[in-house]
């Protein structure tokens, strides 16, 4: 199984309004293209005072194959959404993990 990490600072103003619509927009937009059938989401905790809220959306794939097709047809496409709506209120980073 891989899960695909992706870490988003988001403004605190912006915070709750990013937060509905990535659970009522964003998430089940992923889960219909039909290549992940998991999620989880987090907020984090621990983190220095950056003038924002920091959360976690980790998406699980079960092949590589799974994931690069989500990564070549669906992830621009995905982010530039986000970038519509939220452009300049959050910066995000995304790193694959593979289960052991």
């Amino acid at each position: 199984m891989y899960v695909y990490n992706t870490t988003y600072s988001v403004s605190t103003e912006r915070s709750g309004e990013w937060l509905r619509w990535v659970r009522e927009i964003y998430i089940p937009a992923i889960l219909a293209t039909g290549l992940t059938g998991q999620h989880r989401m987090h907020r984090l905790l621990t983190e220095l005072d950056n003038g924002g809220v920091t959360y976690t959306l980790q998406l699980s794939f079960l092949t590589r194959e799974d994931f690069d097709s989500y990564i070549s047809d669906y992830e621009d496409i995905m982010i530039e959404k986000m970038q519509q709506i939220f452009h300049g209120n959050f910066v995000y980073f995304s790193t694959l993990l593979e289960e052991l």
